[in-house]
């Protein structure tokens, strides 16, 4: 079974959630993070009743099965789940995929730099607001 999640990463990329991972390392972030590589896997873990709620959900909106945007829409509409903040970690620029995130109750929408040192700086950036510095519901 899962152990305690407080970074749920979902992103089918292998160089991307690399990147993600190693720059959430470098400033003790990832601790309790998990990688899942698609949206139908998010959704599996997310629903499932037996764990507790990750503190954070970084989300690609690109993926094989079930897309980010399909994922973003379930949580936000579930009573339960809604309150997850979601950061959507994307290469997508389209006005529509922004517009829609959110529509949908997505807490920040931030594409992936092309600049290793930019992406891993925006990355430790977020996961210190939203892991140290917000404070969630209880």
């Amino acid at each position: 079974m899962y152990q305690k999640v407080d970074i749920l990463l979902v992103e089918d990329n292998p160089d991307d959630a690399g990147l993600t991972i190693r720059a959430l390392k470098k400033h003790n972030l990832a601790n309790k993070l998990l990688h899942l590589e698609d949206g139908q896997e998010a959704l599996d873990f997310l629903f499932n009743e037996q764990i507790e709620m990750p503190r954070l959900v970084l989300l690609d909106l690109k993926m094989p099965r079930v897309d980010g945007i399909d994922v973003l829409r379930r949580l936000k509409n579930d009573e339960r789940r809604k309150v997850i903040p979601v950061v959507v970690l994307t290469s997508s620029r389209e006005e529509k995929d922004i517009v829609e995130s959110y529509q949908l109750g997505v807490n920040a929408y931030i594409v992936k730099p092309v600049d290793f040192d930019q992406f891993a700086k925006a990355v430790a950036d977020l996961g210190l607001f939203w892991m140290v510095l917000n404070q969630p519901p209880k």
